[in-house]
């Protein structure tokens, strides 16, 4: 049986990580409203981005195309090259599933390609971390970018698009494939795995895709400059609003798994508290039982 001293002592430790878990709760909850509004502030413009470069490809035909330089971040490349991979995970643990799911998914992307070889562009300590550890695949982390969240901006976009349409460029890499947690609520948060590059797969249908009134519009210097000049944009917006998606869904996990984490701990502290006291009224019982027993035995 544990003395009151150890009892004591397990109660105590279990209040201070209680006040770490609440404190860490309050932090989340107070960022999570400013990672919200960057949200819903950076969506339009990213759909309305995809929405504009759909629109901007089907009103160019292959031949205004084919020999430019964003040509070749539309066209499919051979099948058997290089598959790249950017993996979005958390810099910090303490939020719940939010990091072990992201690795479960990059990990069954990575058994579905074995075999191949594959670069890894790593945002997040957790991922990066992750990867290093792996052995025994063809595997290579290209470029990693680490210490951003909870302050994603868009200069750390700008610098992943960069680093990625670098890649794409410099190396016979045959597609682009984005894993990261998406923010749906507070409680709900969804991995989301999609192709970046080529920028063919994620155009829209021709039949389904709205079409531009080229009579209404006039293009300086063309079409093609124009789209050349939007893609790198695009491809920006896009990998901003996954950073902060990403950032939203880590800070619900957090808020959750911490509150979680401190009403475990109030559980805790109620049954060690009863045990404390079960165990102080049997110490008393003894004592009360040693007494009347030392009492019958000087009166016989």
């Amino acid at each position: 049986m544990a003395s009151l001293r150890d009892i004591k002592k397990n109660i105590s430790s279990v209040k201070s990580i209680k006040q770490i878990t609440y404190a860490m709760k309050m932090v989340a909850a107070a960022r999570i409203k400013r990672a919200q509004n960057s949200i819903l502030s950076a969506r339009p413009f990213a759909l309305k981005m995809e929405s504009l470069i759909d629109d901007l490809y089907h009103e160019l035909g292959e031949e205004d195309l084919s020999g430019t330089v964003v040509s070749q971040l539309f066209e499919e490349r051979p099948a058997g090259g290089t598959l790249c991979l950017m993996l979005v995970t958390a810099d910090k643990g303490l939020c719940g599933s939010f990091n072990t799911n992201l690795l479960k998914a990059a990990t069954a992307w990575l058994k579905e390609n074995r075999g191949r070889k594959v670069c890894v562009v790593a945002v997040g300590r957790k991922g990066r971390d992750f990867l290093h550890r792996l052995k025994g695949l063809d595997l290579e982390i290209a470029h990693e970018m680490v210490g951003i969240f909870p302050k994603a901006g868009y200069v750390h976009a700008q610098l992943l698009s960069d680093a990625i349409l670098k890649l794409y460029r410099e190396r016979p890499i045959e597609s682009v494939t984005f894993i990261y947690n998406e923010f749906k609520s507070m409680m709900t948060q969804n991995i989301v795995r999609g192709q970046l590059l080529p920028l063919k797969r994620s155009i829209q249908n021709d039949e389904q895709a709205p079409q531009l009134t080229s009579g209404l519009f006039s293009f300086e210097p063309g079409k093609a400059a124009l789209l050349g000049e939007l893609i790198p944009r695009n491809i920006g917006a896009q990998l901003y609003r996954m950073l902060l998606e990403s950032q939203a869904a880590e800070l619900a996990a957090r808020m959750n798994a911490m509150e979680s984490a401190s009403k475990n701990a109030t559980e805790l502290i109620d049954g060690l508290t009863l045990k404390m006291n079960k165990t102080r009224q049997a110490m008393i019982t003894t004592e009360l039982n040693e007494i009347v027993s030392g009492s019958e035995a000087l009166s016989n």
